[in-house]
């Protein structure tokens, strides 16, 4: 699937509304001022590879997880994965797929890391507890779902851009088979 998916704008079909000349999307991009932001829309239009385009155009680690298998362990290791991006000088575009689904501790934890790039963690039980804060390597959220209704207030508040993909027209359609014959040497 990956060899079908388009590496760039150009190659991206569909999607005028956002991608269009002059559209808001496509300039904020093309200037590499990318703010968090959620793409919603049925499945199989497109959030996941424009987000993949995203973070080559904008020379970002790509790091992709979803939502569903993912919990805090996981959030972690996406932390040290951009932690050490940021040490070499590369940005990390985060992906979070069906991000209507986080489990709402992992929803927690995100707040203060868009907000701040920091996470406030609790050591210690009762009396004895007490709360450190971890600074976060800066990163860009891209969330994606099919119900953005089921989106938490305080999570889709989070989001500087939130974009509506629609269906693909029966023309968009027809060019996507034809270049996914091309690639995969099919008639």
């Amino acid at each position: 699937a990956s060899r079908l998916r388009p590496e760039d704008l150009d190659g991206f079909v569909g999607q005028e509304h956002l991608l269009g000349k002059g559209k808001l999307l496509r300039q904020l991009i093309e200037q590499d001022k990318i703010p968090s932001m959620i793409f919603w829309g049925p499945p199989g239009v497109g959030k996941t590879t424009l987000a993949g385009i995203i973070a080559k155009r904008t020379n970002a680690q790509f790091i992709n997880f979803s939502a569903v298998t993912s919990g805090i362990k996981e959030i972690k290791e996406v932390m040290v994965q951009a932690e050490n991006s940021r040490r070499m000088g590369i940005k990390t575009l985060l992906f979070v797929d069906e991000i209507h689904r986080l489990n709402r501790q992992v929803e927690e934890v995100l707040y203060p890391a868009m907000e701040d790039f920091a996470i406030d963690i609790m050591l210690g039980k009762d009396s004895t507890a007490r709360s450190i804060r971890l600074d976060l390597p800066h990163f860009t959220l891209v969330g994606a779902t099919t119900r953005a209704g089921l989106l938490t207030a305080p999570l889709r508040d989070r989001f500087g851009v939130i974009q509506r993909l629609e269906f693909y027209t029966p023309e968009e359609l027809k060019i996507i088979i034809l270049h996914s014959a091309r690639v995969l040497g099919v008639e």
